[in-house]
């Protein structure tokens, strides 16, 4: 007897900001199979993570559990694969699993993918052309160099799984890109793309980080100080800092979208796929990617911080069975949320352990009186080297966002790396959606900032976080 209970093929790629689809309203970018999903299915609004890098949100999306509670708060703490994870609990539930692409987990015998029935994934961050793989074998996997573009392999591996699985069971299917994450290596097909225009640049790029905390001038990620390879040259002489960074974004964003030009395609080729074979009807298909990313956003590349476009992850959802097509959700959801709702469509029961919560009632077009309202965030990796962004914790309601960074990086003194104490940021979002002016110390805020403090720390407690000592 055939089981009828639904498909899921999960889609997530490396660094893909929303504001890069245009389902979202990109100003920058067409994403029409990604538009697709949204179409006929629902666009999640605010979407976020509770840890922006790679690593730990992988980590919190397998396991539904905040980085403290899985043990991966930083890109060098591996997870262990005996952490109970939504893959796992679908297995032992009849479910056909696989994962081809990116795990960025580790790798060897503790760390190495579980809860699979069969897997291929890339080395660390692995190559866009000619990627060597990771295949299942002893000591934690046999490594294999394959010929051609990651992007389209990987999208390979995935259909050859579908096309030859046991079609008695429902399927769990993980296709993880690497793109677009850097440096931007672009197949020949999309090489062409934007040469001959110039893409509009954001509203923040010049940010000069006046009015914010000491964190954001500390933070070692400007667009012009890119190196020359993820550039493709070195800038003409005798720019400003300004023409610089104008220059640099042509080059970095024209770059970031050929590689996610490839992933759309490859989107398409999976949508295709279930058309044809009509396995459309009984399949959700998620997108999504594990963090945001700063498009060239205050001068900046690269992710890490609470502020939004980093924060913010793209979810777009479809299944005919109970989602209404074109439909748009505004509730706070968490990628500690993606697990728990993976194994409610599966009528599979739910941990205690997960700290997330199903959004499977939004997916129907209802929203719970009790639904979140604020959410809790927090940044380890002070001490990492790269980047310099100081870790940090913070809240984020639908109006307020409070940030604490309670640690520097490197305390290098003469440098924009120079030690600094703790600092308090916050931001109105209804009154400075750009987050340029730290409202922190203005009177006019000095009622609410007790308040969001409070939520802060219960939301802290909600999930046993400890936090540090604060001051300020």
């Amino acid at each position: 007897m055939a089981d009828n209970r639904p498909n899921i093929i999960f889609i997530m790629t490396d660094d893909h900001a929303s504001h890069a689809m245009s389902c979202y309203g990109s100003r920058i970018n067409r994403t029409p199979n990604l538009d697709r999903i949204a179409n006929e299915g629902m666009r999640f609004d605010n979407c976020f993570c509770t840890n922006s890098i790679c690593t730990p949100s992988r980590a919190t999306i397998l396991s539904g559990t905040y980085n403290h509670i899985n043990g991966v708060t930083t890109l060098s703490t591996p997870m262990d694969n005996r952490t109970l994870t939504f893959p796992k609990i679908l297995q032992d539930a009849g479910y056909e699993t696989a994962i081809f692409g990116k795990w960025h987990l580790g790798m060897g015998p503790e760390h190495c993918p579980t809860g699979f029935d069969d897997w291929a994934v890339l080395p660390g961050q692995g190559k866009y052309h000619n990627p060597s793989f990771i295949l299942p074998g002893p000591d934690g996997g046999t490594t294999k160099s394959v010929k051609g573009y990651a992007t389209d392999l990987i999208t390979d591996m995935s259909l050859d799984w579908l096309k030859q699985r046991d079609g008695t069971k429902p399927f769990c299917l993980l296709c993880h890109h690497k793109a677009p994450h850097g440096p931007w290596y672009p197949d020949e097909k999309h090489a062409h793309l934007y040469l001959n225009e110039d893409i509009p640049e954001p509203e923040t790029l010049h940010d000069d980080y006046s009015n914010r905390s000491y964190a954001a001038n500390a933070a070692d990620m400007r667009i012009e100080d890119l190196k020359p390879n993820a550039l493709d040259g070195e800038p003409p002489d005798n720019l400003s800092r300004e023409e610089a960074r104008r220059w640099a974004y042509q080059r970095y964003i024209k770059k970031y979208l050929r590689v996610i030009a490839s992933v759309d395609d490859n989107v398409g080729r999976l949508l295709s796929y279930l058309d044809e074979t009509g396995q459309a009807e009984n399949t959700i298909v998620i997108y999504t990617s594990d963090q945001g990313f700063f498009l060239g956003d205050h001068g900046w590349y690269d992710k890490r911080f609470i502020y939004e476009e980093s924060l913010r992850m793209p979810f777009i959802v479809r299944y005919p069975k109970e989602v209404e097509a074109g439909s748009v959700s505004k509730e706070m959801v968490l990628n500690t949320d993606f697990a728990p709702l993976f194994l409610d469509l599966a009528e599979t029961e739910i941990p205690e352990s997960f700290q997330g919560r199903s959004l499977r009632p939004l997916l129907q077009g209802k929203s719970p009186e009790d639904w979140r309202q604020s959410m809790y965030y927090r940044y380890w990796m002070h001490k990492d080297g790269v980047h310099n962004v100081y870790a940090h914790y913070g809240l984020r309601t639908h109006r307020y966002k409070l940030i604490y960074y309670y640690s520097d990086a490197l305390g290098q003194p003469g440098t924009r790396e120079e030690s600094h104490p703790p600092e308090w940021e916050l931001f109105d979002l209804a009154e400075d959606p750009c987050e340029l002016n730290n409202v922190y110390h203005e009177p006019a805020y000095a009622e609410i900032i007790p308040q969001l403090k409070d939520e802060l720390h219960r939301r802290q407690a909600e999930v046993k976080d400890k936090g540090v000592e604060e001051v300020g």
